[in-house]
């Protein structure tokens, strides 16, 4: 069975990759092709190595390059959409007009890479047209059905699965080492240097008053890397200034790896806190800077697990709500071998059609005049999906000229987005 897989970032790629072998009806004897949509947070070599994921082929294109392969190469039998919901938009009608006038195209399939805990509606629009929409929980799928039933849009495409990269051997507080806390941090979870600072402090904090414990802090990226969001005040920098104990130590590395030695995680509202939940590790997400929409934390409510440092500091364990844990797609009862069986099945019954039906989003230039346009521009596409003129036909020009600019051009925007930009903030509040 051939597989592709079109991602933006780092973790897309993981959910993307990982999620293609989880639904492929023949998940034993896949060929796995690798598309990074070049862009801000298209991974580097060092994070492809991190996620663990191997394909068959993998490289960097632009939509446009996509939508040409798309075109030209075989056939494939599924096709992964890794992306951002306007990546998603864009895609789901270029690949309309490039499979305008052919009988065969891939089942195409897309979804969330965790937590959805903002812009919900716009995100699920974005993404409506594929024909399955992945919901990681039982929560998300009565979500996603009752937002597509709501503005009259089919929401047949929505299929409960679980998150692809769950696993690892349950939690028994038996590792042959000191007790572990690890705090998960996020790129842009919270935003501001008070805020990131005290949590840093605060951790720092609990590894002077538990010196017989071993205090991680999980990072995502190395500065001058780009993640699904952009990180403008990395951890690593603000640790330069702190005065760290020696039981306090940064790590990169695998989340399944990391939570091998864990017996406490503690985080903001990181999908992490998932994966850890997933395997039975006492799990804290942080109330600390309030419950809130904007740091995603109000997601957990109900869940058992909210806490403050004080609390932590003190010696609390968290115990989980078995219903909220339930509904979240956790699967920590045993299920998770048979999470992705709906999606297998419907998958097999696609392929087994004569012909599927033209891809069909809901946004089109009748229902969506004024949006839809400017969500395809970004991607050179006009209206109707196709190509705008004199849209950058990358591909014809030199190789390796190409990769250079590229290069100076990434490199150039995370130097404004981590240096300049929190300076040119400061100046402005002065």
């Amino acid at each position: 069975m051939r597989v592709a897989v079109l991602a933006d970032s780092d973790t897309r790629w993981k959910w993307g990759a990982l999620t293609a072998s989880r639904i492929s009806p023949d998940n034993s004897d896949i060929h796995l092709d690798g598309y990074l949509l070049r862009g801000r947070a298209t991974p580097t070599a060092r994070q492809l190595q991190e996620v663990g994921v191997r394909a068959d082929s993998l490289r960097e294109v632009t939509a446009l390059e996509f939508l040409r392969a798309m075109d030209q190469e075989e056939p494939y039998d599924i096709l992964v959409l890794a992306l951002v919901g306007g990546g998603v938009q864009a895609m789901l009608h270029g690949l309309a007009q490039v499979w305008d006038d052919t009988a065969l195209r891939p089942v195409v399939v897309t979804g969330y890479v965790g937590v959805v805990y903002e812009k919900l509606t716009d995100g699920l629009l974005l993404r409506h047209g594929a024909d399955l929409v992945l919901a990681n929980s039982r929560q998300d799928a009565d979500r996603f059905k009752a937002v597509y039933d709501g503005v009259g849009a089919d929401s047949s495409s929505v299929t409960e699965v679980a998150l692809p990269f769950l696993g690892g051997a349950t939690y028994t507080g038996e590792h042959g080492h000191p007790y572990t806390v690890v705090f998960a941090a996020q790129p842009s979870v919270p935003e501001s240097r008070k805020d990131r600072t005290y949590l840093l402090d605060r951790l720092v904090q609990h590894a002077k008053l538990h010196p017989e414990r071993e205090v991680l802090l999980k990072l995502r990226s190395k500065p001058g890397e780009h993640t699904t969001h952009i990180e403008e005040l990395p951890y690593q920098k603000l640790a330069q200034r702190a005065d760290l104990p020696p039981n306090f130590k940064l790590v990169y590395g695998h989340m399944g790896e990391v939570l091998d030695r864990t017996d406490l995680l503690v985080t903001i509202s990181s999908t992490a806190a998932l994966e850890s939940l997933h395997r039975s590790i006492p799990t804290v997400v942080l109330s600390d800077l309030g419950v809130r929409e904007a740091l995603g934390n109000h997601h957990f409510v109900g869940s058992g697990c909210l806490a403050s440092w004080e609390q932590l500091d003190a010696g609390h364990q968290p115990v989980p709500d078995a219903g909220w844990v339930a509904r979240q797609g956790v699967a920590a009862d045993g299920s998770y071998e048979t999470a992705f069986d709906a999606a297998r099945d419907r998958i097999d019954r696609l392929l087994g059609s004569s012909k599927l039906p033209p891809l069909a989003p809901y946004y089109t230039p009748m229902t969506a005049p004024g949006y839809l346009p400017g969500i395809l521009a970004r991607h050179h596409l006009g209206p109707d999906g196709v190509p705008l003129p004199g849209a950058p036909a990358a591909d014809k020009e030199p190789g390796a000229v190409r990769q250079i600019v590229r290069r100076a051009a990434r490199g150039a925007y995370r130097h404004g987005v981590q240096r300049v930009a929190p300076v040119i903030r400061r100046m402005g509040e002065l």
